[in-house]
């Protein structure tokens, strides 16, 4: 299968806006958008039947009616429509192991949801093999400008694989003409607290310290990718909170998975957790070993 950007349809305002942003990501990657519907109860594609007997009408009218404003809007841009009678958990993860990037739609999360993103999006960005983008629904997360969104925002963590997660942010940034910003948190110790405030020369050598390896882990990507302009944020918090803070004025925040972990269920990190629930921007997961 040729490679591919695969957003999933159901017709929410929020995977309506995911379209949008999954179109705009298509065309700057120069990829093909596949529109995936997914429901168990699709009836077997008949020869030929009527519109008013046809059992699949409602899902084949919203995948056309997606397609045909993405086509207006981006004219050049390959697009596929795909119906698959499955659960729309099963379909999407199969459809993330035959995809570059999958996007889903994310229900605004206010404080009382903030644990609650839905049973589908979940298990997915937790199991998939490829980066998986949820996007919300409004004007700021469908991929159109706005003078704060003008860079990519990537958590990361020291000492660990990142590779994939690097590579994905850089290419990410490479692709829309945008800077790249790459932020670490790390928590002050207790012993560097006195009274209402933080050692000052413990936490400029922290921040020397961590500023120096950070760069290290970033000068092979810059190298790879010379056009992308790079910042470095060292923030003294915890990483969760120094990632959703920086991602503030984002275009995207990306933030890693691993793939492999103990336990026996899939399972998200901190980072991950807060950027999906507290994130104001699109977020993109990225598994990593």
């Amino acid at each position: 299968m040729q490679p591919v950007v695969t957003v999933g349809l159901d017709g929410s305002p929020e995977s309506l806006a995911a379209t949008r942003w999954a179109a705009d990501e298509a065309e700057k990657r120069k990829l093909t958008l596949r529109l995936l519907h997914a429901w168990p109860l699709l009836a077997p594609e008949p020869a030929r039947v009527p519109s008013e007997v046809d059992q699949n009408y409602w899902a084949k009218r919203l995948v056309h009616t997606a397609r045909a404003e993405l086509q207006a809007r981006h004219p050049g841009l390959s697009i596929v429509g795909s119906l698959v009678a499955d659960d729309a958990q099963n379909a999407l993860l199969q459809a993330a192991s035959e995809s570059d990037l999958i996007v889903l739609g994310s229900r605004g999360l206010e404080p009382v949801e903030s644990y609650f993103l839905g049973d589908v999006s979940m298990p997915v960005v937790a199991r998939a093999e490829r980066p998986v983008v949820l996007v919300r629904a409004g004007a700021r997360d469908e991929g159109l400008p706005t003078e704060a969104a003008i860079r990519v925002v990537v958590a990361v963590k020291l000492h660990a694989p990142s590779d994939d997660l690097l590579d994905f942010a850089f290419h990410t940034a490479a692709a829309r003409g945008v800077p790249l910003l790459a932020v670490h948190g790390r928590s002050v110790p207790l012993h560097a607290r006195v009274p209402w405030r933080v050692d000052h020369d413990i936490s400029e050598e922290m921040t020397r310290d961590a500023l120096k390896e950070l760069s290290t882990v970033l000068r092979p990507w810059s190298e790879k990718y010379p056009q992308v302009d790079v910042a470095e944020s060292i923030r003294l918090e915890s990483p969760a909170k120094a990632v959703v803070q920086a991602a503030r004025d984002a275009a995207l925040l990306v933030v890693g998975r691993r793939r492999h972990h103990r336990g026996p269920a899939p399972h998200l990190g901190p980072v991950a957790q807060a950027a999906i629930h507290h994130g104001r921007c699109p977020v993109a997961v990225v598994p990593h070993d």
